[in-house]
């Protein structure tokens, strides 16, 4: 049977939810910065003994809460999300067990059999945003692609859509007849050109 990404792709209101990052290292860091990049609204707690100078920068400008202490189950109260991105093995699974128990959404990072989901390669362009899974084989190639769309999705994507956002709000008819009025409009997008 031929290998697939099962996974279901969601694009969540983080700035609805209260998200929880253990640890304050590279990866911490790394993991808040393409947060924020994608939501920056979001409401983020982080836990570890030390956070690195650009997650205090990243905290100052955005609703980060650092708290420097050791991971206790405690501090998922409230939460909804959570990553996991210790050095240590044995926190970063404690976590984990600690978030089976409470039924809330864990990544830990590095470590797939411990993740109810991934952070992918994301492009924005203005509303239309792009989400990348290689199925958490392979971040690089999940990178690669991501930098392939932002070069060639033109910066004025968003202009269309706000142009056919307007155009719908014209359209006469039941949902699936706006879907097909709206279909054949846009099907030029995607018609290679006979030369």
């Amino acid at each position: 049977m031929k290998e697939r990404n099962n996974l279901y792709p969601v694009f969540m209101k983080v700035k609805n939810l209260n998200v929880l990052i253990v640890g304050g290292g590279n990866v911490a860091e790394e993991k808040l910065h393409f947060l924020l990049k994608s939501s920056p609204d979001a409401k983020v707690l982080m836990v570890a003994p030390i956070f690195r100078d650009g997650t205090i920068a990243l905290a100052k400008k955005h609703c980060v809460t650092l708290i420097k202490d050791t991971y206790k189950e405690v501090y998922l109260e409230g939460r909804h999300v959570v990553i996991a991105t210790t050095d240590k093995p044995e926190v970063n699974i404690q976590v984990w067990k600690d978030c089976r128990k409470q039924a809330k959404l864990v990544n830990v990072a590095d470590n797939p059999p411990y993740c109810d989901f991934y952070m992918g390669g994301i492009v924005t362009k203005g509303n239309v945003k792009i989400a990348i899974s290689t199925n958490g084989k392979s971040p690089t190639t999940a990178k690669r692609l991501r930098q392939f769309f932002e070069t060639i999705i033109p910066e004025n994507i968003n202009d269309l859509v706000k142009n056919l956002n307007e155009y719908r709000k014209t359209i006469k008819g039941d949902f699936e007849q706006k879907v097909e009025t709206l279909n054949e409009f846009t099907k030029g997008l995607i018609e290679k050109k006979e030369v």
